[in-house]
């Protein structure tokens, strides 16, 4: 996908109205690196930076943000127990993974703890700014010579689905989804955005939100990714 001057106007991250990104790494220097890609961009504004856990929970707590990039090392702690203070205390803010670890495993337990993005330190392919803006409008972001090698796991299991084991057995609650939650999870399957579905649909993308985060909720998944993979699984699209 290509980012330039023509940015459209539906799509989330316009110069009047940034995405908010926090920065959380314990490397100075790649900090640097990130942040100066992130501040050239004025769809993008970087509200706060930190280099550690606890700095990273102090930031959360502190400010109004929708996207974070965190290192998996922190140091005192790591990205993934960040991603999961983040989710419980702002559960529609999206996490991408920036990490010098390559392998599957440490991305698959990034994306079931609901991280929809994870890029590989160092990398060739992609850029900061636009993992922001890709994951903040219903995307995904992964490093593609990473990407092509999780798709190679896929064998239809649920792990390697990235669907959570206990969400493979169903949802304890028993709830059945309705039938403009299935509509819904058809549209964010074939790639749209909130912003395009609450046009399509007529409703507003804060609607769409709330019908996702219902979803998620019966489904026990954290993620749109997961949702779409136990619906395949389920017979559900």
């Amino acid at each position: 996908m290509t980012f330039g001057s023509s940015w459209p106007d539906f799509l989330i991250g316009q110069p009047d109205q940034p995405v908010q990104v926090l920065l959380v790494d314990d490397d100075p220097h790649m900090r640097r690196v990130v942040s100066q890609e992130l501040l050239t961009d004025p769809r993008i504004h970087l509200v706060g930076q930190g280099a550690s856990l606890r700095e990273g929970k102090r930031l959360i707590a502190l400010h109004e943000f929708d996207v974070m990039l965190v290192d998996l090392n922190l140091g005192d702690g790591t990205g993934f127990q960040l991603i999961e203070y983040m989710k419980s205390m702002r559960p529609v803010a999206e996490a991408v993974v920036v990490s010098a670890m390559e392998d599957e495993e440490h991305a698959i337990h990034a994306f079931e703890l609901g991280a929809t993005g994870y890029l590989i330190k160092n990398s060739w392919f992609g850029s900061f700014p636009q993992a922001v803006l890709q994951v903040v409008n219903g995307g995904a972001s992964i490093t593609p010579n990473l990407a092509r090698r999780l798709m190679k796991r896929l064998d239809g299991s649920p792990r390697a689905a990235g669907v959570p084991a206990h969400a493979s057995r169903g949802a304890a609650s028993g709830e059945k989804l309705s039938d403009r939650e299935r509509e819904i999870l058809r549209l964010v399957a074939t790639g749209h955005t909130s912003c395009e579905i609450g046009k399509r649909l007529g409703i507003s993308d804060q609607t769409v939100n709330t019908h996702i985060k219902n979803m998620y909720r019966k489904l026990q998944v954290r993620t749109r990714a997961q949702a779409v993979n136990l619906a395949s699984m389920r017979g559900l699209l």
